[in-house]
């Protein structure tokens, strides 16, 4: 009974150490999503280019289109609209 305690002890302690130590994944919107064919919107965005995505949609009855986060991201890094109020 002992020596169960114990090896519970070792792994609960081995359990806590490895969640202690792990990070979340980095979250990456990329480019392109493939839509369509019960795809909602965005879609599958994992694609990093357009030839990978075509590549992914060939003879499945989908298409790639530009990620919607990655477009609007992209619009609103340019300049401010300098007749927005706050």
């Amino acid at each position: 009974m002992r020596n169960a305690k114990w090896a519970m002890l070792v792994l609960l302690a081995a359990g806590a150490s490895t969640m202690a130590g792990s990070t979340p994944a980095a979250a990456y919107d990329y480019p392109y999503c493939i839509q369509g064919g019960g795809w909602g919107v965005p879609g599958d965005c994992s694609y990093r280019s357009y030839a990978q995505c075509m590549a992914a949609a060939s003879g499945r009855r989908v298409y790639c289109n530009i990620n919607p986060r990655v477009a609007f991201d992209r619009q609103r890094r340019g300049r401010p609209d300098p007749n927005y109020r706050y």
